[in-house]
């Protein structure tokens, strides 16, 4: 059974394949790019989705991984939540989504309140579809620190540090991450999948 990666980001396959290997192929590899309209109302929702739709396509030799992820503060009920890649609108940059959420923050005259990370991820194939769940609990401030990571981790400082994901180290990042969390509760259903196929 081949392992494919729901996503053609150079960055996430990088991720995904240091966690499943480097066999682990990434979507573009094996197929030209398809359209995948994510509308459900949650992460698992989409996750769900795109794993789906590209097993359908590729047929059941593949076993498709995929994940849906973002920030929810609580404060905002609940988003950015499932928008949190085009909280800014569509299109909208890394940058335009955090001077957003930033905004929302200053507006109500809130320096840090709590909020967490999501990632659901998706494995879909010939044996069934699965879904697992991570979460990163911590708060945002209405201030960017930090120039690592990406999206929301300027402003994100999780349970137990005082620093921004964009401040800590990646190696940290890697260790307590919502992503993490949900790649190793994926893994062993994927080693019970390979063997089963």
């Amino acid at each position: 059974m081949k392992i494919v990666l729901a996503s053609g980001n150079k960055g996430k396959l990088r991720e995904f394949r240091e966690a499943f290997g480097p066999e682990l192929l990434g979507m573009d590899e094996v197929t030209e790019p398809v359209e995948i309209v994510e509308d459900a109302d949650t992460f698992a929702g989409n996750a769900l989705i795109k794993a789906r739709v590209l097993s359908d396509k590729l047929g059941p030799e593949y076993l498709v991984i995929s994940d849906d992820s973002g920030i929810s503060v609580p404060l905002l009920d609940g988003a950015p939540g499932i928008y949190s890649a085009r909280y800014a609108g569509a299109g909208a940059t890394d940058k335009e989504n955090l001077r957003k959420l930033m905004a929302e923050l200053k507006a109500r005259q809130v320096k840090r309140t709590p909020a967490y990370y999501t990632a659901a991820i998706a494995l879909a194939g010939p044996l069934g579809e699965y879904v697992v769940h991570g979460w990163m609990h911590g708060e945002v401030i209405d201030e960017a620190r930090g120039e690592k990571g990406f999206g929301y981790d300027p402003i994100f400082i999780p349970e137990g540090y005082e620093q921004t994901l964009g401040e800590l180290d990646e190696a940290i990042k890697a260790e307590i991450s919502h992503r993490a969390k949900a790649i190793a509760l994926a893994r062993p259903i994927i080693e019970l999948l390979r063997k089963r196929s």
